[in-house]
């Protein structure tokens, strides 16, 4: 496969991913504005903290409000990771790549877009839950269209690999943020404001339902390992991280290569270091801490892929 078709496959993939995780941030923390009590905390923050671009949205915006918030993530033109911008990007490199890609793939994207840009007035307006769920459902159709229509060969597993590093790369930062948002005051804890706060945080991976059909109680500890650990759960950081381990391994298997690229070299220590590390151990040395090193690993992974795969023609 040539280095250009892997890289654009690749991206294209992860601009869709990332378009879909804004989405299921905005909706779950509109739900929540509607459900819990004012005292509690600013809900629209923390969603600017998960883009690591504070300083960018408060030049620009100021305040964390909820129309700003949503317009920053979801419908900003010059925000280069809002939703629209992404899907935009991800539209661009599916046309590049049109060949590798099945026409139900490229039409499912193609209406993806244009439900996306065509909804921004009035959504900016007075946006709703129901707008983002429905960008959800888009997303979800157009990952069952790429897996139902396309061979699972070389092409579709560059696709999975950026799909699911982008997806462990929002479930850190979601948990790592709002963790430290949601952590309760003493007079909270194990009460409905303390449970409403953690089952969102689960809603906003989907997992709320497969939590509770192994869990009875809201435990922080028993949350913060779902979201980690989680063996089969497939928006958990371990499924996540274990998925592309499988994916470089097909690639590589694929591309006939004696050696293991450095991208699945990283890949399988990350693997490795997560099935060896329990919930204890990363409370009790730090979430923030444990989720920078995590963040530093999976950027570093994304590099080794430009390396092993997306440069190699140009260097030799």
């Amino acid at each position: 496969m040539l280095s250009r078709v892997a890289e654009s496959i690749y991206w294209m993939s992860r601009q869709a991913e990332r378009a879909e995780n804004l989405a299921r941030f905005i909706e779950v923390t509109l739900h929540m504005t509607l459900d819990q009590p004012e005292y509690l905390v600013d809900p629209w923050e923390p969603l600017v903290q998960v883009t690591g671009d504070n300083e960018w949205f408060k030049e620009k915006y100021g305040k964390a409000t909820c129309q700003n918030v949503v317009q920053f993530l979801a419908f900003d033109g010059e925000y280069h990771s809002s939703m629209l911008t992404c899907l935009r990007a991800s539209r661009e490199n599916a046309r590049s790549v049109r060949e590798a890609l099945s026409t139900e793939a490229f039409e499912q994207l193609n209406n993806f877009y244009h439900f996306v840009r065509d909804s921004s007035p009035p959504q900016l307006t007075d946006p709703t839950a129901e707008f983002f769920d429905q960008v959800r459902d888009y997303a979800l159709m157009w990952t069952g269209v790429l897996d139902n229509t396309m061979a699972h060969n070389t092409a579709w597993h560059f696709m999975n690999v950026g799909r699911l590093l982008e997806r462990a790369d929002k479930t850190s930062r979601i948990l790592d943020v709002k963790y430290f948002n949601l952590l309760p005051r003493v007079e909270d804890v194990g009460t409905a404001v303390d449970d409403l706060q953690w089952s969102t945080l689960l809603l906003a991976i989907s997992g709320f339902e497969a939590y509770r059909r192994e869990h009875q109680l809201m435990d922080i500890e028993k949350i913060v390992a779902f979201f980690l650990f989680h063996r089969t759960f497939p928006r958990s950081i371990y499924s996540c991280i274990a998925g592309v381990d499988r994916s470089l391994r097909e690639i590589e298997n694929e591309s006939e290569t004696e050696l293991p690229g450095q991208a699945r070299q990283r890949i399988a220590a990350l693997r490795h270091r997560l099935e060896n590390t329990n919930v204890k151990e990363v409370i009790a040395g730090g979430m923030h801490q444990f989720i920078d090193r995590l963040q530093v690993e999976l950027n570093a992974v994304g590099d080794s892929l430009g390396q092993d795969y997306f440069y190699a023609t140009y260097s030799a």
